[in-house]
């Protein structure tokens, strides 16, 4: 190739654009240049060449691709720097930042620089570095507020150099004696002589909430620890001249402030400052002895307060071989009364104050020198001076304008104190609108008019004043700025990188980008996209694809030339701006692609980041080569493991655009890289670029998504985040689709917390559900609906839609004396702000006796008695809150309770020596002419050994017409004359027991076992069943086994059985007796007290029946046997399961039922009663 075909005359391809920045931050200027050979680049500023080697860490300049003159180019990074620190007086503080350096050369050692505010720092017992060979470290061992600042670390090689900054504030430790001032700073020593210094300081920040009244300084000779004070009274001044020094000594010095509360913290001390006058020696030589010293020169009033007024001098040229001293001499303007100071001692140095003047006189001063040869003429006199502050306390600063800079600090300007004289700086203090209360932003003067205030809280409001000062103290403070919130400011965003193609056919190609780094605070609006052409691998100009931006990260570039070559860029745009474009592309040719495998995947996101899992994103293949895509592989490798390491996570293909990693389990905190191949019926294509290092952890304050159902039955999924940044926003998505129809799901977001409440749960809602927000660190979460988990939800909502108190009981009755009759049931749970109504036949009872025990959940009402229209529903209705329930008794037909005349005292009974039984009750007094239908059990005490089974007789009214009858076993039992009826008093006289005994009445009958007579217990009872007597022993044990026997007795003689219980669990039977354990037919549970059921539903009740022989089984109503048939189904299956089916309940089938079950060894039944109420009735 003819290289002179190549040369071409330097051009710019990209012009250096103009900036408008803030002082003192830095500003990067670039272009793009092209030329055959490379060209010489000279940069310069006003027309005058910049050399960065003659202003070190001003300018810095970088050349792509050109070579150094010293023959290697070394590339010098600092990484993992410090960031802005805070620290407090007294700690100790390091920052540090690692250097790498291209080349890696064994033996060469750049030179690391530290500086603080641009001044060069150098090893002392305050601070210490240290270089490792690729971490530069500066240790602050005693912090003070000296040490606030501005840190650069400067690293600088043969060619080049690097810096790297971050500021470092220092509070102010706590105060020895609470509301102290704060401790004085950056303590100087000024023009020191032989008995003389001028110590200077700067005011603290914080004044402990009262006006500072002074300061103290103190001294200190080098060499001992002993400190003495210099001046008796406070001084206002920050600026003190110290005399008495020895001649030759060394000293140090510190400052104290104090206000009414107490004396602060002593400032850092001075640097070390000899006494001597340092042009004595200089002067020694060639001077002739014995003269006396000429007249000194250039007196002047340097300040002038009102504690004291200091004069400055020079020495006379003449003044001999020895030293000379000084006298200095005041008079009173407009007199010419001349009196000396200092008459005893003259002093050594040409500095002088003067203390004790009055103040407001004018004064004027003059100097004479004296030797040993004597005193010589006086100077020329001073002007008048008035005793009084020379140096006024500087004015307010002016309007200060507060701007954002990050989510944690902001920009304040202002404008400077006018006609501040020696001025030393400003401080800037901050206050939380509305707290009233102003913390300081530096304990450290700035000079400059804008100063960066760190440390505040996102998204607060805050308002910004400003102190000037200097020696004579601090200004008031200028007007508060205006409220500005705290957040980043908007920046264009950073270059995109990774530019790929996607798909070539012959005029165009589609390119894909990877998001900037940095995307300036705000949401990329578009990106734009340029292209240029590169003929014989020399690039061409730029020129814009799109002129209108694209949101989406990739863009087919069209019009272009089949076979050429071409390069690519891409900017980002936001709200701020055009962000600088990308590197310039690698060079792809224009072909169409004839492939039979997809192209590579695109735009792959990880999201949901935690230590085992990760959700990744991406998106289809832009060419999908001969056949359709139909899944997707996805492959996994650590991120600093070679090519071959890529392994596959999945071994089938998906077929969605997201996939969640769950190999990420060893070890936890590996950083793993992805990348995804689509497939198609002719294989796997290409794959997709991989996506940036993710480290595998789970960050602290990560929360998931939480699932709240309300007390409306609502159902909603909840995030929370507590890093939100002013402009981040939650994002819900379902199978990772952004939700923008809220049809079936509503978002609704408040302070960092958002929901997506659905609004009518279905199947159609099932899927993944997932949360995201924006503009941080990648904080997002998900959560999976299943089926199941829907079905789930969905009753637990309606238990909240609809809540039911829960009961212990349901509503029972119970006779009590005198006819009361008494209505109860039990709450589980109940508050005390629970509400019962009383409800007879759908209508609200406010008659008797109402109780409800909030303790213990037990509601009850009494009656004092029942009447014949009381006969229908009784029902509690309970409410708590939204919780309700209730339960309802039915009160129907001839098992029901009624009212008037009542037994005042029930059936008993008395066994005579004779075995006669003698039985009686008393009736109280009729209230009504009708008559009372009661069946009751009456069971002696166990301790006569007796049982008997009576029903309670049938009463009329007692008058002389009314009438007692007995009954037994449902017959009439006639007397034989006996009966009495006096007071209200029934007797029944039982004589001939042995002729009923077979009827069902036994006396003195007995169990013993082992000549022990046996003890009843709930697990041992005893009964009678027809003509049968059974003893029942539940669970036996060997304790049980042994010889049984029941004795029979009728007053006339007696009879014996016995029974050997082995534990064989047989039973023994012989007539009219049965020792049984666990045969009889028994109701084993199942069954409820009360049912209260809507008219046309269906009624299905079952329950449990047990015993052996298999009991027969019969289902009663009102007594009355019930026949199995099409409104009535009743079953009992296997011997065990007895059921009982209304198919379509009506108002008639409102009544009592009951269930008996019977076998040879025994009956029993059970009770339940049906209610049945019309809806049309409740309305």
């Amino acid at each position: 190739m003819n290289e002179d075909s190549l040369m071409h005359a330097p051009e710019f391809v990209i012009k250096p654009r103009s900036h408008t920045v803030w002082e003192k931050q830095c500003v990067r200027l670039h272009c793009t240049v092209s030329g055959w050979p490379d060209p010489r680049v000279v940069w310069y500023k006003n027309n005058v060449t910049i050399d960065p080697m003659a202003r070190p860490g001003k300018y810095k300049l970088q050349s792509n691709g050109l070579v150094s003159e010293y023959g290697i180019t070394f590339e010098t990074h600092i990484v993992d720097g410090f960031g802005v620190s805070f620290g407090r007086e007294g700690e100790t503080m390091s920052l540090g930042a690692m250097v790498i350096i291209s080349p890696n050369l064994a033996r060469y050692q750049p030179e690391v620089q530290w500086y603080r505010d641009d001044v060069l720092l150098q090893p002392s017992k305050w601070c210490q570095m240290h270089w490792s060979g690729d971490k530069a470290t500066l240790t602050l061992t005693h912090l003070n507020k000296e040490d606030e600042g501005l840190y650069t670390l400067r690293i600088t090689t043969k060619t080049k150099y690097e810096t790297y900054s971050a500021y470092v504030f220092v509070r102010d430790a706590d105060a020895e004696v609470e509301g102290a001032p704060g401790a004085p700073l950056d303590v100087t020593c000024q023009d020191a002589n032989k008995d003389y210094v001028i110590v200077t300081w700067k005011q603290p920040a914080v004044d402990g909430g009262n006006s500072i009244l002074g300061y103290f300084v103190d001294r200190c000779e080098v060499g001992t620890t002993h400190w003495s004070q210099c001046n008796d009274t406070p001084i206002k001044f920050a600026r003190f001249p110290v005399a008495g020094l020895v001649e030759g000594r060394s000293y140090t010095f510190r400052v104290r402030a104090v206000n009414k509360s107490g004396m602060s913290r002593p400032s850092r001390t001075s640097e070390v400052v000899a006494a001597m006058d340092p042009a004595d020696r200089a002067r020694m030589r060639g001077m002739v002895e014995g003269v006396v010293p000429g007249r000194p020169k250039e007196l002047e009033v340097t300040e002038a307060t009102k504690n004291y007024v200091v004069l400055s001098w020079k020495p006379p040229g003449e003044r001999g071989h020895e030293g000379i001293m000084y006298y200095v001499e005041k008079c009173v303007s407009g007199t010419d009364s001349w009196q000396r100071v200092n008459t005893e001692i003259p002093v050594k140095s040409p500095r002088y104050a003067l203390f004790d003047l009055a103040e407001g006189k004018a004064y004027r001063f003059r100097v004479r020198c004296c030797n040993s040869a004597g005193v010589g003429e006086p100077s020329e006199a001073t002007e008048a001076t008035t005793v009084g502050d020379k140096l006024d306390i500087p004015s307010a600063p002016g309007r200060v304008v507060p701007t954002r800079n990050t989510d944690t600090s902001v920009v304040v300007s202002w404008e400077a104190s006018r006609n501040a004289k020696e001025l030393v700086g400003y401080y800037i203090e901050a206050s939380i609108v509305g707290s009233k209360k102003f913390e300081p932003c530096n304990n450290k003067p700035v000079k400059a008019t804008r100063f960066i205030c760190h440390g505040l809280v996102t998204g607060e409001s805050y308002v910004f004043r400003v102190k000037a000062l200097n020696a004579a103290g601090l200004s008031e403070c200028s007007q508060e700025s205006e409220a500005i919130e705290v957040k980043a400011a908007i920046a264009s965003p950073t270059p995109p990188y990774g530019i790929s193609i996607l798909e070539c056919v012959r005029d165009s190609m589609v390119l894909a980008w990877k998001q900037p780094t940095f995307i300036g605070g705000a949401d990329i609006t578009g990106y734009f996209v340029d292209y240029r052409e590169v003929i014989n691998g020399v690039p061409g100009k730029w020129h814009e694809a799109n002129v209108k931006a694209v949101s989406d990260r990739a863009y087919r570039v069209s019009d272009l030339k089949e076979n050429r070559k071409y390069q690519f860029q891409v900017r980002a745009a936001n709200m701020a701006g055009v962000g600088i474009p990308s590197l310039p592309s690698e060079t792809f040719v224009c072909e169409e692609w004839t492939i039979a495998v997809p192209g590579p995947p695109h735009d792959l996101q990880v999201t949901e980041v935690r230590a085992n899992t990760l959700v990744l994103l991406y998106k289809p293949p832009v060419y999908q080569g001969r056949d359709p895509v139909k899944g997707f592989y996805i492959d996994i490798k650590e991120a600093d493991a070679e090519e071959e390491a890529w392994r596959g996570v999945n071994e089938k293909a998906i077929s969605t655009n997201y996939m969640k990693v769950r190999t990420l389990s060893t070890p936890i905190g590996q950083t793993y890289v992805f990348r995804v191949r689509a497939q198609n019926k002719a294989g796997v294509g290409k794959a997709s670029e991989p996506t940036e290092p993710v480290l595998a952890e789970t960050k602290p304050g990560t929360t998931e998504i939480v699932v709240d159902i309300d007390d409306d039955g609502v159902i909603s999924m909840n995030f929370a985040c507590s890093n939100l940044t002013p402009d981040s926003k939650f994002v819900w998505s379902k199978n990772y689709k952004e939700i923008t129809d809220e049809t079936r799901i509503t978002v609704a977001t408040s302070g960092e917390k958002s929901k997506a409440i659905f609004n009518m749960p279905a199947e159609d809602d099932i899927g993944i559900y997932s949360c995201a927000v924006t503009h941080t660190n990648g904080e997002s979460s998900s959560y999976t609906l299943s089926a199941e988990e829907l079905k789930k939800l969905l009753e637990i909502s309606h238990d909240h839609k609809f809540p039911i108190i829960p009961l212990k009981t349901e509503l029972a009755v119970e006779l009590q004396e005198k006819g009361r009759v008494r209505f109860w049931l039990q709450a589980e749970k109940i508050s005390a702000n629970g509400k019962i109504q009383y409800v007879f036949n759908d209508n609200t009872l406010s008659q008797g006796e109402m109780n409800f025990n909030k303790d213990t959940g037990v509601i009850e009402m009494i009656m004092e008695s029942l009447l014949q229209e009381d006969e229908g529903t009784f029902t509690f209705q309970l409410q708590d809150g939204k919780a309700t329930n209730q339960s309802s008794l039915v009160l129907i037909g001839e098992g029901r309770i009624n009212s008037g005349p009542h037994f005042v005292e029930y059936l008993s009974y008395e066994v005579t020596p004779e075995c006669c039984v003698f039985l009686k009750c008393k009736v109280g007094k009729e209230h009504r002419n009708w008559y009372y239908h009661c069946a009751a059990e009456q069971h002696l005490d166990s301790n006569l050994n007796i049982i008997a089974l009576f029903p309670l007789p049938q009463v009329g009214n007692i008058k002389k017409e009314t009438v007692a009858l007995w009954y037994k076993d449902g017959r009439e039992v006639k007397g034989d004359g006996n009966l009495a009826f006096t007071e209200g008093v029934l007797n029944l006289e039982i004589s001939q027991v042995r002729g009923i005994l077979k009827r069902g009445l036994f006396c003195r009958f007995l169990y013993t076992i082992s000549m022990a007579l046996v003890s009843f217990t709930d697990r041992i009872k005893s009964g009678v069943v027809g003509e049968q007597l059974w003893l029942q022993i539940t669970e036996p044990t060997e304790k049980d086994k042994g010889k049984y026997a029941i004795e029979f007795h009728d007053g006339k003689g007696g009879l014996k059985r016995t029974v050997e219980l082995a534990g064989q669990g047989e039973t023994t039977s012989w007539p009219n007796l049965v020792l049984l354990f666990s045969d009889r037919a028994r109701v084993a549970g199942g069954l409820p007290d009360v049912v209260t059921i809507q008219e046309l539903k269906a009624l299905n009740l079952t329950c449990n029946i047990s015993g052996d022989p298999m009991p027969e089984v019969v289902w009663l109503k009102n007594e009355r046997e019930i026949v199995s048939d099409d409104h009535y189904i009743m079953k009992f299956e296997s011997g065990k399961y007895a059921s009982f089916t209304i198919t379509t309940v009506n108002t008639t089938d409102s009544g009592k039922y009951s269930i008996l079950v019977k076998n040879k060894y025994g009956t029993e039944s059970a009770d339940f009663t049906i209610s049945v109420f019309s809806p049309d009735s409740k309305k």
